[in-house]
């Protein structure tokens, strides 16, 4: 009895020893399938951005027949701050004012203030989908920085994909065939500009909390035009017009936040093409509120940009290496 007890536990240690190591040598999870996951949430948020992007701009073309352009912009980020306050106060919570990157977040708010305030004046002479598609030159641009500057490189077959966006935006604009509104020369420098301003905030995702880079994104852009506005101010009368007002900035609010979310789970290169949903959003907005009815060339070119956008969500399922 005592020898088979002996020779058991042997046998017991063994089995641990062997257990330990099956599990040692047990595949560990799929972690590209982790991150694959994080950058499809990442692709939701964007699209939920880009909406709301959509009813910043469709309010404030609305807005411009009512009041001066940097009266328009001033309401955008002064109720975006406003609204950011019940999300992040920075007044109970001093850390949210505090950045390891001040200048960066200075600067990349500065890029969106101006951006924004170009694309305003813009609408004056341009319709929704117009000033979209050229915006739609934004993932072609990003997808060039993102590689030397963030060292988000990506391969051969989302660059053919981009770069046929692109040309949709081309075909939008019809650049020498009496295309569009010189003002579209005013998108197209927004438009780099924003560029720049995806760029910063990738960079910024990194080492800033979400809170943080939403409050940079208002405060800046709401003191900048909050010195402007007394040489521009029009006491609004409308109760629908100051409702208005209240909602731009409620929407910029929202569509910025999700914005910075998204680059917490995403590459740059990688979400920016998604920018192209926003079209979807224009032509419907333009349509119901301004009754803009997108020419032939405007359709031609969305096709050809939401079936690259398409083709990269696919590209992003379906391949398990990057590029």
């Amino acid at each position: 009895m005592a020898v088979a007890l002996r020779g058991a536990r042997p046998r017991g240690r063994l089995h641990l020893r062997v257990t330990e190591q099956a599990q040692t040598l047990s595949p560990p999870p799929d972690k590209f399938a982790q991150e694959r996951q994080q950058r499809l949430k990442g692709i939701a948020l964007m699209c939920g951005a880009v909406a709301g992007f959509a009813l910043i701009d469709s309010t404030a073309k609305f807005l411009n027949h009512h009041m001066d352009v940097l009266q328009v912009v001033w309401a955008r980020y002064t109720f975006a701050f406003i609204f950011s306050m019940f999300i992040s106060n920075p007044f109970t919570r001093p850390s949210l004012m505090r950045s390891s990157r001040f200048w960066l977040q200075v600067g990349r708010s500065t890029l969106v203030l101006v951006s924004t305030v170009l694309n305003v004046i813009a609408l004056l002479y341009l319709q929704l989908d117009q000033t979209v598609s050229i915006m739609f030159a934004t993932p072609f641009l990003v997808a060039a920085l993102a590689g030397p500057m963030l060292g988000e490189w990506i391969g051969p077959r989302r660059w053919v994909a981009i770069s046929v966006g692109f040309l949709g935006v081309i075909v939008v604009m019809r650049p020498g065939a009496g295309g569009i509104h010189p003002a579209a020369i005013l998108t197209v420098i927004g438009t780099c500009m924003y560029a720049f301003y995806i760029i910063s905030t990738r960079v910024l995702a990194r080492t800033d909390s979400t809170e943080t880079t939403l409050f940079y994104s208002n405060v800046v852009g709401m003191i900048a035009t909050t010195i402007a506005l007394p040489f521009v101010w029009t006491t609004p009368t409308d109760p629908f017009v100051m409702l208005m007002m209240v909602l731009c900035g409620g929407f910029g609010a929202l569509g910025h936040f999700l914005l910075i979310a998204a680059h917490r789970l995403a590459p740059a290169a990688i979400l920016s093409p998604f920018i192209y949903t926003q079209l979807m959003w224009m032509i419907l907005l333009g349509y119901v509120f301004f009754g803009d009815v997108p020419n032939r060339w405007t359709l031609a070119g969305a096709a050809i940009v939401i079936a690259s956008g398409l083709y990269l969500l696919y590209r992003e399922q379906k391949v398990k290496a990057g590029g």
